[in-house]
């Protein structure tokens, strides 16, 4: 058995010991805190090797390994390549660990449906800090975290009920939240934010979404429905629709569409908010082509996946005319499904204003609910990654 199949059941083991208790043993127990432990760098990578965590992670297969029974183990391997101590941005994901995650968030559907309770994060807590409001993410987050046997500590409106409404700054807020808590979970009004608070803390922080700039587990679920409602991520082509100039998870799905061989892109928008030349820049220089249209109907007869997506008043400011002058202008309707192909999928990050018809909702194409179901596998996956490894 390979010590890569033998670590990845230690941790999906859901009989595991309180981190506490693992921390007062000599033995390297399978839930003791390893990000705890770590020095960071800037933008928050571990400064321990990774031979030194293997090291102790032996120690962890020697003391249960009489125990273990391996079944469906992962086809990746364990090394610095999958070091994962923070969430980001969608850039700092390669394929293979792309791949590594979504096969982790498959074996948590398995966890998801199974009626007895997981505790494989038995005795974490987790800090969801969120400036900006939100539904999905932080219940899908919130949920992710108590499936998996943790607890959560929670502010709905940091940015008006915490601190910061007297002026403390982020990496105060963040040195501060981080001795309550093991890891934390923060959507900022900044682009930027979250590197910020990344590399201020000594335990894990993910990006939940930091103003106009990346919302990158976003990213990360709407390609493991790609992958799930297509079949393939190779050679799709994929029409992003709506505000491309403030959505934060067109922004990060780009990136990552990027990883992949013979993708294409159209972009389809009000001329107010087009897609950002840097967006543009990034995936000419990967090779990745990209075309602008104004004309949805015939992108969506080309696309395997229509990604809608919602006008964001809140971004525009004062500029109430340039909002209206945008919204209602792209709307995908029964007219835009008849064109579009069968095997293809419309999808939404949500909510949704009028940008989808209601009408829509029960085509088999529409995939916006399903998507938003598989945010809390990718998330109950990551929170497994980063708290107890691979």
């Amino acid at each position: 058995m390979s010590a890569a199949s033998l670590l990845f059941s230690c941790s999906m083991h859901v009989g595991v010991s309180h981190p506490k208790l693992a921390a007062k043993s000599s033995v390297c127990l399978p839930n003791q805190p390893w990000n705890h432990l770590k020095p960071k760098t800037s933008f928050g990578h571990s400064g321990v090797s990774e031979k030194s965590k293997l090291s102790c992670k032996g120690d962890e297969i020697m003391w249960r390994a009489g125990a273990l029974q391996v079944e469906n183990a992962p086809s990746f391997s364990v090394g610095q390549k999958f070091q994962l101590d923070d969430v980001i941005e969608a850039q700092q994901f390669d394929r293979e660990t792309l791949s590594a995650i979504f096969e982790v968030a498959r074996s948590m559907e398995s966890i998801e449906s199974s009626s007895s309770r997981s505790q494989m994060l038995k005795g974490y807590l987790m800090a969801t800090l969120f400036y900006e409001p939100s539904t999905r993410t932080r219940l899908s987050f919130e949920s992710a975290m108590k499936r998996l046997g943790g607890d959560v500590l929670t502010t709905e409106n940091a940015r008006e009920f915490s601190s910061a409404a007297k002026g403390e700054t982020l990496e105060d807020t963040i040195r501060t939240v981080e001795g309550y808590t093991d890891i934390i979970v923060m959507r900022h009004f900044e682009s930027g934010a979250a590197k910020r608070a990344a590399a201020t803390a000594s335990i894990p922080v993910i990006n939940a979404g930091d103003g106009p700039g990346q919302h990158p587990t976003q990213a990360l679920l709407d390609v493991y429905t790609i992958e799930r409602e297509i079949g393939k991520l190779d050679g799709i082509r994929v029409g992003l629709v709506g505000d491309l100039a403030n959505g934060r998870t067109v922004r990060s799905l780009a990136y990552l569409l990027a990883k992949y061989e013979d993708v294409k892109i159209y972009f389809v928008s009000p001329n107010v908010v087009k897609m950002k030349d840097d967006i543009k820049e990034y995936l000419t220089s990967k090779g990745v082509e990209w075309e602008e249209s104004g004309d949805l109907m015939e992108v969506a007869s080309k696309c395997d996946v229509v990604y809608q997506t919602r006008i964001q008043k809140e971004r525009f400011g004062e500029k109430i005319d340039l909002y209206e002058e945008a919204r209602g202008k792209y709307i995908v309707n029964k007219d835009v499904l008849g064109v579009m192909q069968k095997h293809a999928v419309v999808m939404h990050p949500l909510p949704r204003l009028d940008e989808i018809t209601v009408d829509v909702d029960s085509d088999p194409r529409a995939a916006y609910f399903r998507q938003a179901k598989n945010g809390l596998y990718i998330r109950m996956a990551l929170l497994k990654v980063l708290l107890l490894g691979w």
